[in-house]
């Protein structure tokens, strides 16, 4: 009988304890996530917690983990920050911020990848503008570029925005301008591009006829649109390979559409293209934008939160930056919400504990990386496990200083059909063209030209020695492209390989690549591989743009779903590209119709399945 009093008691003193539990997330107070997961478990799916936000006190900031320091990184945490957050942002690169450049072992400055920015890049625009840089020092000129085959020349891309050519509907502009731009290629074999402009219009009738065309190779697909086979391996393909950095045969035809609509096809400017003026990306814009949301404060708090949510953050500022943060883990709580990361710096591990939200801003080798360590984030978000998945390509990055000054009809150049690229997709940069050279050559005088080469899809590459690949550029490659480099000397190089390193937009992979909102409700992903859906945005393929784009939406996704609380609902602006020309509507909307009405007969789009 004793013994059944004190069961009784014990009773309830728990229902009394689950009671008082309750008042509490009720009256508002603070609680963690590792404490709401704790509570969540002891009382069970009739005493379920709230989302993670909703029981805090409207003067607590949220804290969001950023995983990733790229385009799409640094928008989320801007959006973030100017919301009211307070972010932790992760990577594994010992400088997120652009603060000391990346030198070479002889003291030269160095950057694998030289990334342009093209006509539709309104976003990163405005972004430049907000920051009170001014773009046309931030910025090149446009400039055409070139592509260059064992033949020599093979065509230019023209630059529209400062040119005599009258603005023309699309593509009637960029058909005329390879009449005198395109050296090699016969207007027999150029004329056969128009079959591709129906699969352009074609292509995004609905999801269903976008997966078709995603289950596709590209190479097929230009077969059955009857394109030559001398303009595709003359101009397609080398642009394939340097815009999506795989050969058609390895390529989505739907990215591959994409691509090629994008930056070539939707209005005539589309393909007018510039670069960083000086140093780096990193030290141009990145380097400015840490810096003014590292001077963004916490917001007001109240006595009994100031502590706590302060802790940590560089004396109340609002934006904490852990360089050489490679993280390992997302700890993921029984209330199957992220509550905190493992990572490693320094060889040590470390733990962020107690984050309302995460955005993973990470390509497919780094999420595979963070997935491996996070076995209760795989079962919960099966999704990301996928995307992990996917494949990644080869970039070998090489940066070579000369004795002396190459002229060239282009600084952005491209090479097509030599045999020494194994496969590979190439180009190269005459920086000296488009920076100071001063700023190109470290403490070192200069003397001639700095040329950056990359090149992708280059696994057959990436065996050689270093000398190996700097001797095929000087002996081999870029001689047979400008005969001028056969006169210059070597002066310094310097190689970096990166296996795995972008995105591979193979065919079939579209369902596969990672959603912006998760399984997860506290958890959404950035980078220029994620799936918008209804947020998403014009700008398309390996793009800088949307990167920062997708980064600014997983903020905003976040906003919009109340997990950051009732007082950070506050919305970053997206500024769409350009609208589809009225053409391009028509006969989309002509062509909508009538597969609608072929449909029922099976004669929809019969070229895909």
């Amino acid at each position: 009988q004793d013994s059944s009093m004190m069961r009784l008691a014990a009773a309830l003193l728990l229902m009394s304890a689950i009671d008082t539990v309750a008042l509490v997330v009720s009256s508002n107070k603070v609680l963690t996530p590792r404490m709401q997961s704790y509570l969540g478990a002891c009382m069970g799916e009739s005493h379920r917690l709230p989302s993670p936000r909703m029981q805090l006190p409207l003067d607590t900031p949220p804290h969001v983990a950023v995983v990733g320091a790229g385009w799409g990184g640094w928008g989320a945490a801007k959006a973030l920050l100017e919301n009211g957050c307070r972010v932790t942002l992760l990577d594994a690169l010992p400088d997120p911020c652009g603060e000391a450049p990346y030198l070479t072992p002889t003291g030269k400055p160095f950057e694998a990848g030289t990334r342009g920015f093209w006509k539709d890049y309104p976003n990163i625009e405005a972004l430049v503008c907000s920051l009170g840089l001014n773009e046309d020092e931030v910025f090149t000129p446009f400039t055409n570029s070139s592509f260059y085959s064992p033949d020599g020349l093979e065509a230019t891309a023209p630059v529209f925005s400062a040119s005599s050519y009258p603005e023309l509907p699309s593509p009637l502009g960029q058909v005329a301008a390879t009449f005198s731009l395109f050296e090699r290629i016969p207007v027999a074999d150029r004329v056969t591009m128009l079959g591709l402009l129906y699969a352009i219009l074609d292509f995004t009738r609905d999801e269903e006829t976008f997966e078709k065309y995603d289950r596709m190779t590209a190479h097929e697909l230009f077969i059955r649109m009857g394109l030559s086979k001398r303009l595709v391996d003359d101009f397609v393909r080398p642009t394939l390979l340097v815009g999506l950095f795989k050969p058609p045969e390895e390529l989505s035809a739907a990215v591959a559409m994409e691509l090629l609509y994008f930056y070539a096809l939707a209005h005539q400017t589309s393909f007018d293209v510039r670069w960083i003026k000086d140093r780096t990306i990193a030290q141009a814009i990145i380097l400015p934008l840490a810096s003014a949301l590292g001077e963004l404060p916490l917001p007001q708090l109240s006595d009994s939160t100031s502590a706590a949510a302060s802790e940590g953050t560089g004396g109340g500022a609002a934006l904490r930056v852990l360089g050489g943060a490679r993280v390992t883990a997302v700890r993921v709580g029984v209330d199957g919400l992220v509550s905190g990361l493992d990572y490693s710096t320094k060889g040590e591990a470390a733990a962020l504990d107690d984050i309302d939200a995460c955005v993973l801003a990470l390509g497919a080798k780094g999420l595979k990386s963070v997935m491996g360590g996070s076995s209760r984030l795989a079962r919960a978000a099966p999704e990301l496990c996928r995307a992990a998945a996917l494949g990644g390509i080869d970039v070998v990055s090489v940066r070579l200083w000369l004795d002396k000054k190459v002229v060239t009809r282009s600084p952005a150049n491209v090479f097509s059909r030599f045999d020494e690229l194994r496969g590979a997709g190439g180009t190269f940069f005459m920086l000296d063209q488009l920076q100071p050279e001063e700023n190109l050559w470290g403490q070192d005088e200069p003397q001639g030209s700095v040329v950056a080469c990359d090149f992708y899809n280059s696994g057959a590459l990436m065996p050689l020695p270093d000398e190996a690949v700097v001797e095929l550029l000087m002996e081999k490659l870029l001689p047979s492209a400008v005969p001028a480099f056969s006169d210059a000397v070597l002066v310094d190089s310097f190689v970096q390989k990166y296996p795995g390193a972008v995105t591979w937009f193979s065919p079939g992979s579209f369902r596969s690549r990672p959603p912006l909102e998760t399984s997860v409700s506290n958890l959404v992903c950035a980078g220029d591989w994620v799936r918008m859906g209804e947020r998403e945005h014009g700008a398309k393929g390996l793009c800088q743009e949307r990167a920062l784009v997708s980064g600014l939406e997983a903020a905003n996704a976040l906003a919009r779903k109340g997990v950051l609380g009732g007082a950070h609902t506050t919305e970053h602006e997206v500024i769409p590209i350009r609208s589809d020309e009225p053409q391009v509507v028509a006969g989309r909307n002509i062509n909508r119709r009538l597969m609608q009405a072929l449909s029922p007969l099976g004669l929809a789009s019969p070229w895909v399945r």
